[in-house]
């Protein structure tokens, strides 16, 4: 089990079983829940998941990483597909942990996908 997680890292998780054309699969994913509610004990954390299938006309909607630390391909974060997943489905971790600036990125990409800007 996982002691410690912060925002704007990247763990690797286990995100199985997809259904449709849901992201699966082990592989890193950002976590994005405020860390108040983490060391307040929650169960779940709340994560976005990094694709090495990057698509640069969903720069809008997505953030790119390149290999650092850890990570070792350029990656996507997928904003539009988040997820809350136990804590148990953590592994390996942080591969990496965002900059502020990229944080920033993200967090304006996930108004943009939940419809909360304007």
């Amino acid at each position: 089990m996982v002691e410690v997680i912060r925002r704007g890292e990247v763990w690797v998780a286990n995100r199985n079983p997809g259904c449709g054309r849901e992201i699966g699969k082990i592989r890193p994913v950002l976590v994005i829940q405020d860390d108040a509610l983490t060391a307040a004990g929650a169960p779940m954390v709340i994560v976005l998941p990094l694709t090495t299938q990057v698509y640069p006309a969903f720069k809008h909607w997505r953030v790119t990483l390149e290999p650092r630390d850890r990570l070792l391909k350029p990656c996507q974060i997928v904003i539009d597909q988040p997820r809350a997943i136990d804590l148990a489905r953590l592994g390996d971790g942080p591969l990496t942990s965002l900059h502020p600036e990229e944080m920033a990125r993200v967090e304006k990409s996930l108004k943009a996908v939940l419809g909360l800007v304007g």
